[in-house]
């Protein structure tokens, strides 16, 4: 294993990891109710960003490249009535990203280069950039759901 393929596997897994704590972090506090209020009647709940987060990694890492067989369905990710309790959507993405680690360990040096054009993702081009795509997306929500956090704690209604 080369020092570039070990420092990309281990950094990968890394991030993946932190962003993992950071997302149960601000999802902790959370009563159910906070986790499906829509901040705005077009605005998502953090429960929907959960479940696209979810439905993100484990189409394009679990399935794509892991041969999971993970079925995704998009729009229902944003629009799922379900309002499952919170310790189930927590249990539903940790699965997706232990899956993403899982995989990362998995790639050898040339498996990076390999070709990748998951639906959704064709201009990616190789499994290195879609790993690097699918964490950018990551931290973008994880951004959306620290902003959905502070406007309930401004409005009085974090716990």
């Amino acid at each position: 294993m080369t020092d570039l393929h070990a420092t990309v596997v281990r950094d990968f897994v890394r991030y993946y990891q932190q962003a993992a704590e950071k997302v149960r972090a601000l999802v902790e506090p959370l009563s159910e109710e906070q986790i499906w209020a829509r901040p705005y009647p077009y605005g998502n709940s953090i429960g929907h960003l959960l479940l696209h987060l979810t439905g993100n990694l484990s189409y394009y890492v679990g399935a794509e490249m892991g041969g999971t067989g993970y079925v995704r369905n998009r729009p229902v990710e944003f629009t799922d009535p379900g309002a499952y309790p919170k310790a189930a959507l927590i249990k539903k993405f940790d699965a997706a990203i232990a899956t993403v680690i899982a995989t990362v360990q998995k790639q050898s040096e040339t498996d990076w280069a390999a070709a990748f054009a998951g639906k959704g993702l064709e201009f990616a081009g190789n499994r290195f950039f879609a790993f690097l795509h699918c964490a950018g997306h990551l931290s973008h929500h994880t951004g959306q759901l620290m902003y959905l956090c502070k406007e309930l704690e401004s409005a009085g209604t974090a716990k």
